[in-house]
């Protein structure tokens, strides 16, 4: 098939089921923020750092065992696949059982430290201890989908979402606002949501006539698959857990330096900024699904040709999905604030916020597409690299030292130019990179060498 046409066909779907796993989390807040008050939207915010914890343990696995399935696949190792499957199902529960127990242990203390004041812990709280057992089925849902869609179920994979979003806006303003549950209800109609989720991916991998499906003698644990499966998840799953450093680092930067008794509203304005932002990084992640099998496939097939058409494709769209909401947020901020809140304090900080953040995330798409290419291709020590340069060794610096002159505006500013900064190091990546595939040619990796 025509690699434009294949892209298109295997990521529509992943577009369509990251943005429905995203309403997940936006019509949380937009309910949250419209029901409930600013106050909830500012306790929902601290929340951020635990769930992008819980995501990065996910992505481990589910980005790690898709990325090995699709090059076994390409080099013709069913049977390795399907070991792979058992495997990343059990480290899946394993994992989110160790990280639930640790969270409600010591929830208090991490809330405190990731920016929750008197105001908004007793609402963070809350909502994380009802979120907890829902965690473990995102983590089922989302690793098992990025499986499916590697096997060659694209659609399916992308019902697998749509059904429990679709759930999920239909039971919100039902427990928020009908059974007048609040923040608790809005993690209730999560828990659920997924659970729906979780029972349909799988049931998949149960039926008889798929690509893949669980056999008895999978399930126990290989360090060699474990580590081939965790060796190319880092990178995305550093992604994650750089996301909850960071997401700490700026709610206690606002604590710091916004001026008194606005810290609250500050990280309110964080809070929207994230998810407005992440929108855009969902449609974008959509693409990498479709993009991370097709790069993975003809890697381990030896097509070149085809892989550099495929990544140079996906870099053109990816960059015109994160132009437009940048162009958006610098004209008019104050729309998206209002999406959330009514609070005319609130909406005043977001449009500030967003106006010193967001003027070079047009450049966000290429990294990401970028780091994707080298994960595919199971370079994971470069994807990791790139993974770090953006999240924490360009920004956390500028986190940290910006708002000493600056105050507030400067833990604004750490956003772009960090952005800046890491699309340098991509393109000069790449540029060696693709000289490396012209020189190596088109061989097709040896089975052995596909896990």
């Amino acid at each position: 098939m025509p690699v434009g046409r294949l892209l298109w066909q295997y990521s529509l779907p992943g577009v369509v089921g990251m943005l429905v796993q995203a309403l997940y989390n936006v019509v949380d807040r937009i309910f949250i923020g419209q029901w409930v008050g600013a106050d909830a939207i500012a306790g929902l915010t601290v929340t951020f750092p635990l769930m992008n914890l819980a995501t990065a343990i996910g992505v481990l696995v589910g980005v790690g065992s898709c990325s090995r399935i699709s090059i076994v696949l390409g080099a013709g190792d069913h049977p390795m696949a399907e070991r792979i499957l058992g495997n990343a199902l059990t480290l899946t529960l394993i994992n989110a059982i160790v990280y639930i127990a640790l969270f409600g242990i010591f929830m208090d203390p991490l809330l405190t430290a990731f920016g929750a004041s008197a105001n908004t812990l007793p609402l963070a709280r809350s909502y994380m201890m009802t979120l907890l057992p829902g965690l473990m089925l995102t983590n089922v849902a989302f690793s098992l989908n990025n499986v499916m869609r590697a096997s060659g179920y694209p659609r399916r994979a992308m019902m697998t979402m749509i059904i429990g979003a679709v759930a999920n806006c239909i039971l919100d303003p039902i427990f928020i606002r009908v059974l007048d549950m609040g923040i608790v209800g809005a993690a209730l109609a999560t828990d659920i949501s997924m659970a729906i989720s979780a029972v349909f991916v799988l049931a998949h991998f149960c039926r008889r006539d798929t690509t893949l499906r669980f056999r008895r003698h999978t399930f126990g644990l290989d360090r060699t698959i474990i580590l081939a499966i965790v060796s190319i998840g880092a990178a995305p799953a550093l992604v994650n857990a750089a996301a909850c450093g960071i997401n700490a680092i700026v709610n206690t930067s606002l604590i710091a330096y916004a001026p008194a008794g606005t810290a609250d509203t500050a990280i309110a304005a964080a809070g929207i900024f994230v998810t407005y932002t992440s929108l855009s990084v969902t449609v974008v992640l959509g693409i990498c699904q479709g993009f991370q099998p097709i790069v993975g496939f003809n890697y381990g097939a030896g097509h070149l040709h085809r892989l550099r058409h495929a990544y140079f494709l996906a870099v053109a769209v990816a960059s015109v999905l994160t132009a437009a909401p940048s162009v958006f947020a610098m004209i008019c901020p104050q729309y998206v604030a209002l999406a959330f809140t009514d609070d005319r304090t609130l909406i005043d900080t977001t449009a500030f916020a967003l106006r010193h953040s967001t003027w070079a995330f047009s450049v966000v798409g290429f990294q990401i597409i970028s780091t994707t290419f080298f994960q595919s291709i199971g370079k994971a020590g470069k994807s990791i690299f790139l993974s770090l340069t953006r999240q924490i060794i360009f920004l956390v610096p500028l986190l940290l030292l910006l708002p000493r002159d600056m105050e507030v505006r400067g833990v604004w500013m750490a956003f772009p130019l960090s952005d800046i900064l890491a699309t340098v190091v991509t393109g000069t990546m790449i540029y060696f990179q693709f000289r490396a595939l012209r020189g190596a040619g088109g061989h097709p990796i040896a089975r052995s060498s596909a896990l």
